[in-house]
């Protein structure tokens, strides 16, 4: 169990959940978190927002039950919080741009900490959020779209590594754009696939790749985007 310091609303349904302890992690990875210690089941796959000597903190969508509930913590509260889980990022190679929409922008505030002069890209489908800590964060060009794609906006064949966190057609288009680019640069996808147990044993989280099956949770979430089967 854990004890939450803050739970901010950054924007419509999006909690920044801040955590208090000592917390480990590699940017890209995750934690499975669950508000209560009986329900709901399942505990909830959540993306390292950032880290600190403190706390670690947690952006929260509410997307479902479980979610809401998370969303609903204040100071004070505990919550059960087990991880890191993952692979996490691959240490980037040359010029970097880290591609994130909506939620899928987390993982890329912790991975500036690591590499800080990456050009980052902030896509929304209607507000913008958490962009001014991104820019004070960040010694490379911070883009942000709202409403648009912010895909038109990133140029691969500018980089020498790609990494995107989004929406599953997100990625798939990010797939495609690196096919259609001629780019050689590489090019990695961190899925947002539901997850039960966080370590490999459900295959609830399943992913379709050109080798066979494996586990977002255990094989992932990062993938090269060449290697996914996206349905």
């Amino acid at each position: 169990m854990a004890t939450v310091v803050a739970n901010q609303e950054v924007a419509q349904g999006v909690f920044k959940l801040t955590v208090h302890g000592r917390f480990s992690g590699k940017m890209g990875q995750f934690y499975m978190l669950r508000a209560g210690d009986r329900y709901p089941l399942l505990s909830r796959p959540i993306s390292i927002y950032d880290i600190t000597e403190d706390h670690i903190d947690f952006l929260v969508l509410v997307a479902g039950e479980g979610t809401a509930l998370l969303s609903g913590l204040k100071a004070g509260d505990s919550l059960t919080l087990d991880g890191p889980f993952g692979n996490g990022f691959p240490q980037p190679e040359g010029k970097t741009a880290f591609v994130g929409g909506g939620i899928g922008i987390a993982p890329f505030f912790y991975a500036l900490r690591e590499v800080p002069e990456a050009d980052v890209f902030l896509g929304f489908s209607r507000e913008a959020y958490m962009v001014d800590e991104f820019r004070r964060a960040s010694k490379g060009n911070v883009t942000v779209d709202v409403g648009g794609s912010i895909l038109d906006r990133v140029d691969f064949r500018a980089y020498d590594t790609v990494i995107a966190c989004g929406p599953h057609p997100m990625l798939h288009a990010v797939q495609r754009k690196q096919a259609q680019s001629g780019s050689r640069a590489k090019v990695y996808v961190s899925l947002e696939n539901r997850m039960a147990c966080g370590i490999g044993a459900c295959l609830v989280c399943s992913v379709k790749c050109k080798d066979g099956r494996k586990k977002a949770c255990a094989d992932g979430p990062v993938f090269l985007a060449e290697e996914v089967v996206f349905a």
